[in-house]
């Protein structure tokens, strides 16, 4: 499913506005997203459409994502034909840019790198998974999920025109690949080397403060929770850094901002700014050296960036965004709802 278009990240630079005034761009996307999404919907049988929408109100499953491979709700890519795939590569397109969808694509891929070292018939590239909440109308509140192993893209829009994307989850295994057509593809090279690049950039003093541990945890803290909390705030913050150390900092929140099309990256960009980003926060545990077990965390007042590489050998990878209070649009649902029950 591979997009047919290109959006460069862009950081967007010196407009401020508040999550509840959305700016035109950013409407667009939403525009195009719900008629994608309506498209999809429409495409599939009754039977298909039962099966990928639920209740905008069923809480249960709406926060009910995970990353590891299990039985999922929703329209799987096996269901479909190639008209209806054509239809989820355009409404993926709506939420991810070009950069995103590739990475999507590739860790869609690595199953069937897994299935040839496993020989599982679960590690299935075609065990993914789309479930739409609510009915996708122009003014309507709903939201959608892609999912499957190492894969959750969550969003909400709430009355057509504002939009929440997180959680977003991202993994990699192997995170090499060791063998096959595609031996040496390293689906999430960024999420590593530039967080690398930050480390090492730091002075002796300033890794003391951001090696928060010699040895990395197990996972990433936060698992598959439906809702988090900022983590302990030990690490190395943005306004004990360089300017070139900030830069990288920069860099490395951008692979994960710019998973997403160039109008939402620079309204998430805003966000933080707003937020301030002299308050972000970088952590680091486990090896410095490359094929080592190591984690990672990006922290700011709003958001948190999860990174962990210990699992096969160091060669499996976990990444993942969460935003403290718009997590399945949280924020913005609790104000759409006191709004229309004052």
């Amino acid at each position: 499913m591979t997009i047919k278009r290109y959006t460069p990240a862009l950081l967007i630079l010196g407009l401020v506005f508040s999550p509840l005034s959305p700016l035109p761009a950013v409407e667009s996307v939403i525009g195009e997203m719900q008629e994608a999404a309506a498209a999809f919907l429409d495409s599939l049988p009754p039977e298909l459409k039962d099966k990928a929408t639920f209740s905008m109100d069923d809480e249960e499953e709406r926060v009910n994502w995970h990353f590891v491979p299990r039985e999922r709700e929703g329209v799987g890519i096996k269901d479909l034909n190639e008209v209806q795939k054509a239809k989820l590569t355009a409404l993926l397109a709506a939420g991810l840019s070009a950069r995103g969808h590739t990475k999507v694509d590739r860790i869609m891929d690595l199953e069937s790198v897994l299935f040839l070292l496993e020989g599982e018939a679960h590690r299935d590239p075609d065990l993914y998974f789309t479930t739409l909440f609510g009915r996708p109308t122009p003014d309507g509140t709903w939201g959608w999920r892609f999912e499957g192993h190492h894969l959750s893209l969550n969003f909400t829009i709430v009355k057509g025109r504002f939009l929440a994307e997180a959680p977003h989850f991202w993994g990699a295994n192997p995170a090499k690949v060791p063998v096959g057509p595609t031996k040496g593809l390293r689906a999430l090279k960024e999420e590593e080397d530039v967080a690398r690049q930050l480390l090492l950039s730091l002075s002796d003093k300033q890794q003391e403060k951001a090696i928060i541990a010699d040895k990395a945890p197990r996972d990433i803290y936060t698992g598959a929770k439906e809702r988090v909390s900022p983590l302990p705030s030990a690490g190395v913050a943005a306004s004990e850094m360089t300017a070139r150390q900030r830069e990288v900092l920069n860099r490395l929140i951008d692979v994960y901002i710019g998973n997403m099309p160039a109008d939402l990256a620079g309204k998430r960009w805003n966000q933080l700014r707003q937020a301030g980003l002299d308050n972000v926060v970088f952590a680091w545990a486990g090896s410095k050296e490359p094929g080592g077990p190591h984690y990672y965390r990006v922290q700011g007042p709003t958001f948190l960036i999860e990174y962990d590489n210990i699992q096969n050998n160091a060669n499996h990878i976990h990444a993942v965004w969460r935003d403290f209070d718009g997590d399945f649009g949280r924020d913005l649902l609790r104000e759409h709802y006191e709004q229309a029950h004052p």
